[in-house]
């Protein structure tokens, strides 16, 4: 067992105003009240605070302790009353309060035309535990079966069972509470098809078909699942201003665990194609981690030759110039225990194309040995995190 408690996030508190934004059941709530522990706390989850705010957002001031008159107020859940926005901006123009709006989707506070705040505060994203924050308690093969959920990493005897808690209490219910979709039943149809597709190319019209629904419908659903950032689209990386085609982009699930759980695959032991699918999930969450935790926010693809050989991802350090190419790193992940030459292939043409800088090409794989081939670096999984 692994006490979660241990757990040191690599991010950030910033110093001014902001929105954390993340997928439920990440510690979000745990990590502000380690970063901030003298805060003053409004979880909207709890009714009576629901109610009470819903019905008179000014009542937020006078339930504001003048102990706080300088320091932090958090409301977790904001998304649950969108209305409370508008007070918030009034006090961070009429006091000295910084304030932290905490929940697991902006798309209520959209769909509602509720106050962002006029940027006056930036935006946050935490995702699950990553390498670095796990640090001796990372096991490859448990988070390729399991995710990176803190609660599931906690206790992975019960795994199974929180992973299928999580899927009916916080996407099955949330979503039919807060109506985001008129029939529960299509959209548990479809949660079913994108699980088991998860890492793939999205071709909606297929799905359509495979779940039983418009196309129209599949494209709401697929937009449900990121404005809830349970799950990213992966577009494909364009090194040319004039394309011929336009392929169709990948969809990942935040978790693997989680696109597990959603598939109904807890009961049945997963096979080497869907263990490969959860190593690229593992790598695009970790980019993604360091996108955040080290403000780089590099923009991040994946690249299919004319052949239809692909790369995993390319990441474009240096936007194109009039006067200079694109520059990118290219990471190609196997789950394999030998890396065999061929793999790298479609990394080594990339390079080859004019207009386009290619400053490194790594593959990554469950081996244990480092290698270096004629500019290519192959890297056990551990070593590339």
């Amino acid at each position: 067992m692994i006490d979660s408690t241990h757990y040191r996030r690599l991010l950030q508190a910033p110093a001014m105003s902001f929105f954390l934004f993340g997928p439920r059941g990440i510690g979000k709530s745990s990590w502000l009240r380690t970063v901030l522990p003298s805060a003053q706390y409004f979880d909207l989850l709890n009714p009576s605070t629901e109610l009470k705010l819903s019905r008179d957002p000014h009542l937020l001031e006078a339930s504001i302790a003048p102990s706080s008159k300088k320091g932090w107020i958090v409301i977790d859940e904001i998304q649950k009353v969108p209305t409370l926005l508008s007070e918030v901006h009034r006090l961070m123009e009429t006091t000295k309060h910084r304030f932290v709006l905490c929940g697991s989707s902006a798309r209520k506070l959209r769909r509602g035309g509720a106050d962002l705040l006029a940027g006056r505060a930036i935006t946050v994203n935490m995702e699950a535990l990553s390498f670095a924050e796990m640090g001796r308690h990372f096991h490859l093969q448990s988070i390729l079966d399991w995710g990176t959920l803190p609660m599931v990493c906690r206790n992975l005897t019960t795994a199974a069972n929180v992973l299928e808690a999580y899927v009916h209490t916080y996407i099955r219910e949330e979503i039919k509470e807060e109506g985001i979709v008129r029939q529960v039943p299509p959209f548990l149809r479809f949660l079913s098809v994108a699980g088991l597709l998860n890492g793939q190319v999205v071709n909606a019209s297929n799905i359509a078909r495979e779940a039983a629904l418009a196309r129209s419908t599949v494209d709401q659903y697929f937009s449900i699942l990121v404005d809830t950032l349970l799950g990213h689209f992966l577009p494909v990386y364009q090194p040319a201003l004039k394309l011929r085609e336009r392929a169709h982009p990948k969809f990942y699930w935040f978790d693997s665990g989680v696109a597990r759980a959603a598939s109904g695959l807890l009961r049945d032991p997963v096979d080497r194609l869907w263990k490969g699918w959860a190593l690229e999930t593992l790598l695009f969450h970790e980019l993604r981690v360091f996108n955040e935790t080290q403000e780089k926010h590099r923009p991040i693809s994946y690249y299919k030759t004319v052949g239809g050989a692909e790369i995993d991802f390319v990441i474009e350090t240096r936007k194109r110039r009039s006067s200079a190419p694109p520059h990118v790193v290219c990471v190609e992940a196997k789950l394999a225990e030998r890396w065999e030459r061929s793999w790298d292939r479609p990394m080594r043409d990339l390079k080859l194309l004019p207009g386009i800088q290619v400053d490194r090409m790594i593959g990554v794989y469950t081996g244990t040995d480092r290698y270096h081939f004629d500019g290519v670096d192959i890297l056990p999984v551990a070593d590339f995190l």
